[in-house]
């Protein structure tokens, strides 16, 4: 199915295909991305993986609803100097509760439309940047539909996304920032 992200059954056709445990293709505030639910159950990252050409030992980030949901995954005491840019393009890893030794990389993104998504989930959402493994990530609606209209149950269009600069991406333990990536936010 391809909508547009102003139709009015967009979000509903999105958190359907995600509950569902399928991939879809979304507009972030950023750049367009592969989304799928983030848990055990449905293995949308090997999905996701497939798609993209992906090797399994980079992990995604994981969308969530609201600044305070990150606090549902991890102890560390995030500096409010981080959180100030949530909801926005700021990208924050921390070690997640929910795995032994194991770091998850969480963004709470700026566009309303997608935290609405999220929040009907009820769960963090795999994000992804569009294109193939190594390949400069699509940013035009038509190249999307040529790429990749058979890969994802749900496309939404959203207009092009010329010269979009992904999140920034940082990690940090007791209080060293280490920046990652340098997107839209300077830290």
């Amino acid at each position: 199915m391809i909508c547009r992200k102003s139709d009015s059954e967009s979000i509903k056709n999105v958190v359907e295909a995600l509950k569902k445990g399928e991939v879809v293709i979304i507009p972030t505030d950023t750049v367009y991305g592969f989304s799928g639910i983030a848990d055990s159950v449905h293995e949308c990252d090997k999905k996701i993986r497939t798609i993209k050409g992906r090797s399994e030992s980079k992990p995604f980030i994981q969308l969530i609803s609201c600044p305070e949901k990150i606090f549902d995954y991890t102890d560390e005491k995030i500096p409010s100097t981080l959180l100030e840019h949530w909801p926005g393009p700021l990208t924050i890893i921390v070690k997640d509760n929910r795995y032994s030794n194991v770091k998850t990389a969480f963004r709470c993104p700026g566009d309303e439309w997608l935290r609405q998504i999220l929040a009907q989930v009820s769960e963090p959402v795999y994000s992804t940047s569009l294109n193939r493994s190594g390949q400069p990530v699509l940013d035009e609606e038509s190249a999307i539909l040529e790429e990749f209209s058979n890969d994802a149950s749900v496309i939404v269009l959203g207009g092009d996304k010329k010269n979009a600069v992904p999140s920034t991406i940082v990690e940090f333990e007791g209080e060293n920032i280490k920046v990652i990536r340098q997107g839209s936010v300077r830290i």
